[in-house]
């Protein structure tokens, strides 16, 4: 029953693949492709046809076990993650991969988590590609630094707190804190989100005061980003190092005004029950006019 059930699957994703008039994963060509934070029904549809297309797909350590279910009998799955503090793939030995796949004419899928370009080193890859002369198409992905705080219900944007967001990455190639100017960072813009920094959480706040951020601003730490089992700490600033230290598997950091507003927007909170606040920021929120 399973094995027919997976054949509609794959049967209904062909359907909306020509309803949509969507390009087809052709042979010798590689894919570079988001699978999303987490959630399944976060890929993409073009996403979804390359997982049923393809002969081989390389996916990261995040990618849903369930998109791999799709894949089509006899595709190849190989594992080709990266995770701090484990023995990881090499990034060398993934993208000459990908090169000799698909001069075998195969039809490659690089899923990765997130998307492929979003401190994802799809790019590395790509120009692997480009200077093999294989042809490739990249489809982007929703990034964790934006599906996460909507499943925690943060706004990255709101009128009544900020015009900007910056985006930052908290693991260098080098398995440490990147030198970062964090002082113009600080200054940069009312909200931050930080991947890959919950080991250097405590670090990264500190720099952080130290430029004249308040301890006192409210941060949030997403753990396993709209996953079924994700969790959302909240603290300060100050409060971040102590968080994170008891925290292990992978996290996203928010900090800003914008973490307050999560108080009204939970909506998976919401679903088990919690009662949403629908002034969260008080008597500063601006009133709509129209």
């Amino acid at each position: 029953m399973v094995e027919i059930n997976e054949f509609a699957d794959r049967a209904a994703i062909a359907r909306l693949s020509k309803r949509l008039a969507l390009p087809r994963l052709e042979r010798g060509w590689v894919w570079l492709a988001g699978a999303g934070p987490g959630d399944p029904g976060l890929v993409t549809a073009l996403g979804l046809a390359a997982i049923a297309e393809a002969d081989v797909i390389l996916h990261d350590a995040l990618v849903n076990d369930a998109l791999l279910s799709l894949a089509r009998p006899g595709a190849q799955l190989i594992y080709a993650g990266k995770r701090a503090g484990r023995k990881s793939c090499k990034q060398t030995d993934i993208s000459r991969t990908l090169v000799s796949l698909a001069r075998k004419k195969l039809r490659v899928l690089r899923l990765k988590g997130g998307d492929p370009l979003v401190f994802g080193r799809g790019a590395e890859e790509a120009l692997t590609l480009a200077r093999a002369q294989i042809p490739f198409r990249i489809v982007p992905g929703v990034t964790a630094g934006i599906g996460g705080p909507a499943y925690a219900g943060i706004p990255l944007t709101h009128r009544d707190t900020n015009h900007s967001v910056t985006f930052i990455t908290g693991h260098g190639a080098d398995g440490k804190l990147p030198k970062l100017d964090w002082s113009a960072i600080a200054k940069s813009s009312p909200a931050l989100v930080i991947y890959m920094g919950r080991k250097y959480a405590g670090e990264i706040a500190a720099k952080l005061v130290k430029a004249g951020r308040a301890p006192d601003e409210p941060v949030a730490l997403l753990a396993n980003a709209s996953f079924q089992n994700q969790t959302v700490s909240e603290t300060t600033l100050g409060g971040l190092g102590a968080v994170a230290s008891r925290e292990t598997a992978p996290s996203i950091i928010v900090i800003g005004e914008i973490v307050r507003l999560r108080a009204g927007m939970d909506w998976l909170g919401a679903m088990a029950g919690r009662v949403l606040e629908p002034e969260p920021l008080g008597a500063r929120a601006l009133k709509d006019v129209s």
